[in-house]
């Protein structure tokens, strides 16, 4: 598809930057070189996260059509890709709650967990894990009841510790997590698909690794939870201090002969986009695939980088691309009682954080949305800022500070008309931010 002109259509521009980075991960494009050859027993898939059903489908489509596949994997709602025509349903695919997990996320981790029993060392287990496992893979702790791991999943989530803390008090708290879906694998050999969706690509915190050895400890997740203040219940608390709750570790024999490949990260989606800016002649830099941090301060900063190549070109010279991807963190701000809570997630905060500093300036377009089509719990995928974001604001009485105080970028960007939609687009690789600057 040939790319809008930027400079006539900065808006759409982005828009097919942010399409290009989301092709490149996804799972039909990425699966077929990292398939093992079909094994003398079963195959069994088993697999969580929001690319889910893609990746389900992209293996019956790849796994030889004589060779015997079943499995189950879950999803968010609403995130199982259409069915091609012709192609065989030979996996079952369930849908359950994110971010906060559900009834049907814990019904799917038993069946999960069941399926896994009974293997020998001639059978092989597929997992296919993508962000968003988290939630969806939900089988709590002993003591731990799925209301109790509800309210602790939204304290976490609106605490604005990052992935790799909240992650690490997931696996702690799980039957599932952290490795111990591969100890209930024994003695199958183990495959692991996954698509990165966290900085540094760290297998063990995407979907808080159900098959991979982990290393944070009991201790980890105590000081995280007493931390950020977020209260478990006494019998539990007790079973972390004293390490009852611990999980599977490097070295452990259990994972002997396991293999992990990570078949799309975020950074093939930003060089994927860089790519595409460079072949309608613009010069493409990208900042980091791992950048952390509060969302709109992350947001001032990529606002000050634009706005010193816009009126002095440093350190970029115009007209340029300038991408990012990582996973930033929101704090949810307390509310007077009875006040309405704001919608929107890390990329809309993100962009009015970036709106406010950027003050306007001139030469200066940005999108920011979330690689799998839902911006946090909206129907989103993110928003577009430009240079009369503010003042079109202004003329409709908005103050971008007040819309920040109650983390509500999606009443902000909703009634500018500068939502991005797109839907779920069946992957995931996180935030992707693109500043198009002229």
């Amino acid at each position: 598809m040939t790319a809008p002109d930027p400079r006539t259509a900065p808006r759409a521009f982005l828009e097919h930057l942010y399409r290009a980075a989301v092709h490149r991960a996804l799972p039909l494009h990425n699966t077929a070189p990292f398939l093992p050859p079909p094994p003398r027993g079963r195959t069994l898939v088993l697999g969580a996260g929001k690319a889910g059903g893609a990746m389900a489908q992209a293996v019956e489509a790849l796994w030889p059509q004589d060779a015997a596949l079943s499995g189950l994997v879950v999803t968010r709602y609403q995130h199982t890709p259409p069915r091609p025509a012709g192609l065989r349903e030979r996996i079952e695919v369930v849908e359950a709650a994110h971010p906060v997990p559900d009834a049907a996320g814990l019904r799917a981790a038993e069946r999960i967990l069941e399926l896994a029993h009974g293997l020998t060392p001639d059978d092989l287990v597929l997992c296919l894990i993508s962000g968003g496992g988290s939630a969806l893979l939900t089988l709590p702790a002993e003591g731990l009841g799925l209301q109790e791991k509800q309210r602790i999943n939204r304290e976490l989530l609106d605490s604005g510790a990052n992935i790799t803390e909240m992650n690490c008090v997931r696996k702690h708290l799980s039957r599932i997590k952290g490795g111990r879906l591969a100890a209930a694998c024994a003695p199958a050999q183990v495959v692991t698909l996954t698509i990165s969706d966290v900085p540094g690509d760290d297998p063990s915190v995407i979907a808080s690794g159900p098959t991979v050895a982990d290393v944070t400890t009991c201790a980890d997740a105590v000081a995280i939870l007493r931390r950020y203040a977020i209260e478990v219940p006494a019998q539990v608390m007790a079973l972390l201090e004293q390490g009852a709750l611990e999980t599977p570790k490097p070295g452990d024999p259990m994972f002997a002969g396991h293999q992990l490949h990570m078949i799309a990260t975020p950074q093939q989606s930003l060089e994927a986009a860089a790519a595409t800016a460079r072949a309608a002649g613009l010069d493409a830099h990208i900042l980091s695939d791992e950048m952390e941090g509060e969302s709109r301060e992350v947001g001032k900063v990529h606002a000050a980088l634009a706005r010193a190549v816009a009126s002095r070109g440093q350190p970029f010279r115009r007209p340029c691309v300038i991408l990012s991807g990582g996973e930033t963190t929101v704090t949810v701000r307390k509310q007077a009682e009875g006040a309405p809570r704001g919608r929107g997630g890390r990329a809309g905060e993100f962009c009015l954080g970036l709106a406010q500093a950027l003050h306007g300036q001139q030469g200066v377009w940005a999108l920011a949305a979330d690689t799998d089509g839902i911006d946090g719990m909206e129907d989103n995928a993110g928003a577009f800022v430009g240079p009369d974001t503010l003042q079109r604001a202004a003329a409709q009485g908005m103050k971008v500070d007040a819309f920040l105080s109650r983390n509500d970028a999606y009443g902000y960007f909703s009634a500018l008309g500068d939502l991005v939609v797109t839907g779920p687009t069946h992957t995931n690789v996180n935030d992707f931010r693109a500043m198009l600057v002229l």
